[in-house]
């Protein structure tokens, strides 16, 4: 992955397409959009399809352009700890007729009609409680995108001085969506390790997330295939092991943020001074 925006390396791509290979699968990592055009050039150059998991990039958009618009196809997650949701769900865009045929087929048991089933499917349909929610949640979502830029924006301004901690920052042309706020933990600078700073907010009764801890890699059902070899993936494997969702709604309290940031700085103070006492 690339180490500012924690998405797929362009320059790690090419190396790895075989005469097997269909199409190139990336992830808007935190609704922070790839390098599209450098991973469209690889596919055009190749003949590979594009599919994008933009789970996280509701809203997302690129000089005004909706993240959306960018590849075969890009798959949304509608899932209730995501932006905006509907309970559980979500949406498939693509650009041709054909594979949007191929995509009603799939999700409603490969079934065209009353007396016509093409091929095996699956029920991928929303039910109608969970699109009555959807509705109702697209008239708020562009306040939570707003309500979540200001205390990202507080998170940030708080936690910019403090040594070993780093933050992503917004993009150039990037309309961001503020999904998550996430930091990584350099234990040498910051004096305690990523896995310190959860138990201690855990003892604060702040729930944060090791977000994404373990590696897909790291599982048992892959880790025996060659790809997910640790040395593959030097700074995936970094990263995972410094990474820290904090909290963030559009509904929650600046001053808990504030008092979020105090937590950081506070166990970066005691960890400097060799105390194993967490905040009294």
């Amino acid at each position: 992955i690339d180490e500012k925006t924690f998405n797929i390396d362009p320059n790690e791509i090419e190396k790895l397409i075989t005469p097997d290979t269909k199409a190139i699968l990336a992830v808007h990592v935190y609704g922070t959009p790839c390098d599209i055009d450098a991973i469209q050039s690889i596919a055009d150059k190749h003949g590979l399809y594009v599919i994008y998991d933009a789970a996280h990039a509701f809203g997302v958009k690129i000089d005004g352009r909706s993240i959306l618009d960018y590849g075969d196809l890009s798959v949304l997650s509608f899932h209730a700890t995501k932006l905006f949701n509907s309970i559980e769900g979500g949406a498939t865009f693509c650009h041709t007729q054909k594979i949007c045929d191929r995509i009603q087929s799939l999700k409603n048991f490969g079934i065209i009609d009353e007396e016509t089933v093409i091929s095996p499917g699956i029920n991928g349909k929303m039910n109608e409680f969970q699109a009555a929610f959807g509705l109702l949640g697209l008239k708020q979502v562009d306040q939570e995108i707003s309500d979540r830029k200001k205390l990202t924006e507080i998170y940030r301004l708080a936690l910019k001085d403090v040594p070993g901690i780093s933050m992503q920052q917004d993009i150039d042309g990037v309309t961001h969506n503020y999904s998550y706020f996430p930091i990584l933990v350099e234990s040498d600078s910051y004096g305690c390790t990523r896995d310190e700073l959860y138990t201690a907010f855990r003892e604060c009764n702040v729930y944060t997330r090791k977000y994404f801890y373990p590696l897909c890699s790291d599982f048992k059902c892959y880790s025996a295939l060659p790809s997910a070899k640790p040395e593959n993936l030097p700074v995936a494997q970094r990263v995972s092991k410094q990474v820290l969702c904090l909290p963030l709604y559009g509904d929650l309290e600046e001053g808990i943020v504030l008092n979020i940031c105090s937590i950081v700085q506070q166990i970066h103070l005691l960890c400097k001074q060799g105390s194993d006492l967490w905040i009294q």
